[in-house]
Order: structure tokens, then sequence, then C-alpha cells
């Protein structure tokens, strides 16, 4: 099976964007090579803009940009995206609901190697908490590249996440993508998992595992963190009264913060959260980050047996 990192498919989503839309404009803060807005830059040079190392420049001049008609996407690492520009992003593109989208690459701890620093575990947290703002968490290449997509073609502020590392295809060319959709993988009636980003390859894994030992699991893929997609989680409480998220963020304010309180005044059940448990990351290959922070199949196969026995 191919593998394709979410920030590879971002490249080559831009490129398609550049052909087909005149008012696209990309922005990057000199990382054009690593966020992969260079393959934009490639085919439509006079539109791309480096503004340097200055974050709150990016997503500033990108908001005027859009005032004049532009739909401008502006890339930098997760890190200084959701952090260094996040009053910037509040203040001059949600409040006004200008049509910026930020692509935010090398989130999460599989930036590996780069450490705590760069790893951004609470970037979900902070975008989801920002009124008009829509929060994207694709899967795999072909949804990042779907993703991207929606956002041109959506009016207002978009913070699409993306990923350092390549990352097992899951979907194909056929797959339709909507804003605020989830999309149920597997069918089940014991319990749901419902993943986001990176997780939902090894929700998908862990389906596998339970399966050979008899146990029936959901599987739900939320990309959409916000507007999520609470008919469809509570529908998954009721039916299978037990859930199991997976994130590559903090447990704090990410995808198991969305579904809690998503199923807690119509549906409350028990949840057991597969996440960073309240701590930062640390330098090392994104796949051993994962194991020792306890985000693999592993951990969502002992969490799911927890709840069904």
């Amino acid at each position: 099976m191919a593998k394709v990192a979410t920030r590879q498919a971002y490249g080559e989503a831009l490129k398609k964007l550049a052909a087909e839309n005149p008012n696209i404009v990309v922005l990057d803060a000199d990382l054009s090579k690593s966020t992969m807005t260079a393959e934009f830059k490639k085919v439509a040079p006079e539109r791309f803009i480096n503004v340097g190392i200055a974050e709150q420049n990016l997503i500033g001049t990108a908001a005027g940009l859009s005032l004049a008609g532009k739909v401008a996407f502006a890339s930098t690492f997760a890190m200084f995206a959701a952090g260094r520009a996040f009053e910037i992003i509040r203040n001059t593109v949600a409040y006004p609901k200008l049509n910026v989208k930020i692509a935010a690459t090398h989130a999460g701890l599989t930036v590996g190697e780069d450490g705590a620093s760069h790893q951004a575990i609470e970037d979900l947290s902070l975008m989801r908490s920002i009124p008009n703002m829509v929060v994207l968490n694709p899967a795999d290449g072909i949804e990042a590249q779907k993703a991207v997509i929606a956002s041109a073609n959506y009016d207002g502020p978009v913070y699409i996440r993306l990923g350092r590392s390549a990352v097992e295809e899951i979907f194909d060319e056929n797959y339709e993508f909507e804003i605020g959709k989830g999309v149920e993988l597997k069918d089940g009636t014991d319990v749901t998992i419902i993943a986001t980003g990176i997780m939902v390859e090894k929700a998908l894994k862990a389906y596998e595992i339970l399966k050979a030992d008899g146990i029936n699991a959901r599987v739900i893929n939320i990309h959409t963190i916000k507007p999520i997609d609470a008919e469809l989680i509570i529908k998954a409480a009721k039916e299978t009264k037990k859930i199991v998220t997976a994130e590559e963020h903090s447990i704090i304010g990410g995808l198991g913060s969305a579904v809690l309180e998503s199923i807690s005044e119509e549906c409350p059940v028990p949840v057991i959260r597969i996440g960073v448990k309240d701590t930062f990351g640390e330098s090392g290959k994104p796949n051993e980050l994962l194991e020792k922070y306890g985000l693999t199949e592993k951990e969502i196969v002992e969490a799911v047996k927890k709840l069904v026995k």
C-alpha cells in the first residue's frame, strides 16, 4: 500500500487549484520546501509570496489578500501557525470571518527529531476554540487533497492540520469528502472507535485485531474536528454504548474532548481517550514516539477490551 505524507498531498492539491482558480494565492513563512508550497510556486510563481520568518505577518498579509478577493492559503509549521500567530488568526481572520486557509504542516509527535518545541499537540484545541473557524485533520494523502480543495471552495476561515511523515493510503480517488461529515469506515455493534488524522490507520488495524478476537468494533473517521458530526457520534453512542477515541494530539481539547461534549447531554456512555496524556513530547523517531506515548493500535485494542469487559 502506498505511503504519502499529507503535507505532500497538500502540495499536489495546490498545483491543481493553481490551474483551476486564478484567485488562489499561497503564502509561506520561509518553509516552502517543507510545507510543500514550493509545488505551487513552480506553476504559479506570480501568486506565491514568501513573507520570511514572520508568522504573524504571514496571517495578516493573507487576511489583506482575502479582502482583495483572493482565496489565501497561508502555510507554516503547526507550532508556529496555531501558536505564534494565534492572536492574529483570532482577531484578523476569524473575527471578520475572512476567506483564509491556514494549512499547518508538521503537526503532532511525528515531527520526530525536532522535539517538543516543534511538536504541536495543542493546535486542534486552540483552533476549535475560535468562533467561525473550521478545523480539518485528514487521515491520508487522498483525504488531504480533497480537504484542501473543499477548503478552497468554502467561504471562510479554515485550519488544515497536516503531517510530516508518510502515512498509508486508506481511501481511493472515488472517496467523497464533505466538511462536517464523519465517515463510518467499519460497522460494528460492540464498541465504537472514533479516530482522526494518522490514528485512523491505527484504528483500522485495531479493528482487524479485535475482529480476530470476536469483538465487533465500529470505526469512524472524524476528519472535521469543527464543526463535528455530532449526529453520527451520538448515533454510535446509542447503538454501541462504548467509545474509544484516538488522536495524535493532547487528550485535552482535541477529538476526545469534542466527542465527550457531543454525547454528554444526550447520551453519556463510557469513553476512553487515546492521545498524549498532558505532557510534552521529546526528540525521537516518529514510530518510536508513537509507541512511547501510547498512540498505536495496541493501545486502542487494550482500551476496547477494557470497555467490553
